[in-house]
């Protein structure tokens, strides 16, 4: 029987690097922000393995930006995050929690400060820039709030910074961490930022432009022949290990920051100005909270749905989220949320992974990488 595919219209759109992308062998896509995002080229496995031994150049367009710029863009986006923004600097990207005013999730984005009036959130999947929009304009403040035309490029893997140095110079390594620093390249200033979505070594280029973007592209690629670039995508293999969340998928609408286990970027309390604040501060202590878990016994297809988690009488305890087998970990590994009084590794809990097959289910007391 035919499989059915998905119809492309106006509403999904295409990236500046699609065709690149698609040249490059493409073999399936997500829809993430109304957009295109590769998720295989080889297979799963292939391109894990690349990712963690060579270099990878990935499209990353669906990183939406939200531009916010005006006296009140620091006013505003503190009323979103229970996260202080008030020590951030002009070279530094936050990972910020963004909640409504009951504390529960909109998003998990990157904040990147450009100057004391300007920042970019690069958002994860969902329409955020709406409650950005809303919040501007019911409280009437002096911001403004729009998408620029901001397509970013990730480079990925132990030898990126081979290929970044030899593109944008020696300066450009000494990046920390979720710092960022000016580029240019074909006579536009751009910036490149030292994160990105793996627990790889990898930098971000926000390309500025899309007519820059096929270019950008085919020099990465020019240059780092000999290392064996190749294009890649956010690896659900890589990612499970490193234990990065994916907002819509693993947490969602429902949760508060302490139960997406984000407590660490509240460690010096929430921000007063936040508009959860007082809501929040009721929720420090969650009866439910993401952790990484174990599955037992022989490899398993990858799971990128909810599976019920039960304990020996049968109740529903929490769910798996997504689950892949690790080559490198010869293991089943998995995020899950699950119920408090569970958290103990040897609380005999279990899925249902298919039909006829039961698997038992191990709570980790750390991600695997």
């Amino acid at each position: 029987m035919m499989q059915p595919i998905i119809s492309g219209s106006s509403r999904l759109r295409r990236t500046p690097y699609s065709n690149r992308v698609e040249e490059a062998g493409v073999k399936s896509y997500s829809v993430y922000n109304h957009m295109l995002l590769p998720t295989v080229f080889n297979s799963l496995e292939e391109d894990y393995f690349h990712l963690k031994r060579a270099v990878q150049v990935w499209d990353v367009s669906v990183e939406r930006q939200i531009e916010v710029e005006g006296p009140d863009a620091l006013k505003l986006l503190q009323m979103t995050t229970p996260r202080s923004l008030s020590k951030m600097e002009d070279d530094q990207c936050y990972y910020i929690p963004m909640v409504d005013a009951k504390g529960y999730m909109i998003n998990d984005p990157v904040t990147v400060r450009l100057g004391r009036e300007r920042y970019w959130v690069s958002i994860a999947d969902s329409d955020a820039i709406y409650y950005l929009k809303g919040l501007a304009e019911g409280l009437k403040l002096n911001v403004r709030v729009f998408e620029p035309d901001i397509n970013i490029l990730s480079i990925q893997g132990p030898k990126s910074e081979i290929l970044i140095e030899r593109m944008f110079g020696k300066e450009i390594l000494g990046i920390k961490f979720f710092k960022h620093k000016k580029i240019e390249f074909l006579g536009k200033e751009m910036i490149i930022a030292r994160s990105g979505w793996s627990h790889q070594l990898c930098y971000e280029i926000y390309v500025d432009g899309s007519s820059y973007g096929e270019a950008l592209w085919d020099e990465l690629f020019k240059l780092g022949k000999d290392l064996d670039v190749k294009a890649g995508c956010p690896n659900l293999i890589e990612r499970i290990e490193s234990g990065l969340l994916s907002y819509g998928n693993d947490i969602n609408s429902s949760h508060t920051p302490y139960e997406a286990g984000l407590g660490r970027f509240l460690s010096s309390g929430v921000s007063e100005s936040c508009l959860a604040f007082e809501s929040l501060n009721k929720k420090s202590n969650p009866d439910k909270m993401i952790k990484p878990i174990q599955i037992s016994g022989k490899p398993i297809a990858p799971i990128t749905y909810w599976v019920d988690i039960k304990n020996s009488s049968g109740d529903i305890v929490g769910q798996v989220s997504s689950a892949a087998w690790s080559p490198d970990f010869e293991a089943n590994v998995a995020i899950g949320m699950v119920d408090k009084k569970f958290w103990d590794s040897n609380s005999n809990l279990f899925i249902d992974y298919s039909e006829n097959d039961r698997r038992e289910i191990f709570i980790q007391e750390k991600f695997w990488s």
